[in-house]
């Protein structure tokens, strides 16, 4: 679960980095799917889920994923904060 909270700079490429990590990150082993959500002010909410832990850890070294991390940090993050959580039950709702 990655929340974090955006800078101004909206021209530093971040949409298309984002776009290309979330079809990447379909082909890494384990990968079950992901939600985001973010709002006007900059805040943005990623989860990614993964069968196991090693494909968390498959993901945090993915080249194109660690050099976006490093942007990330440079460019498009005042602040973010990483959680890794077991999800012990899941339910969901879609209306008809």
């Amino acid at each position: 679960m990655f929340t974090a909270t955006r800078t101004d700079d909206d021209t530093a490429g971040y949409g298309t980095t984002a776009e290309h990590l979330s079809r990447l990150v379909r082909d890494v082993p384990g990968f079950l799917g992901e939600d985001a959500a973010h709002t006007p002010g900059g805040l943005s909410i990623s989860v990614a889920y993964f069968r196991d832990l090693a494909g968390i850890e498959h993901w945090r070294r993915h080249p194109e994923h660690v050099d976006a991390k490093s942007r990330g940090r440079e460019q498009w993050y005042e602040r973010y904060v990483i959680h890794i959580a077991r999800v012990e039950h899941s339910h969901a709702f879609t209306r008809p």
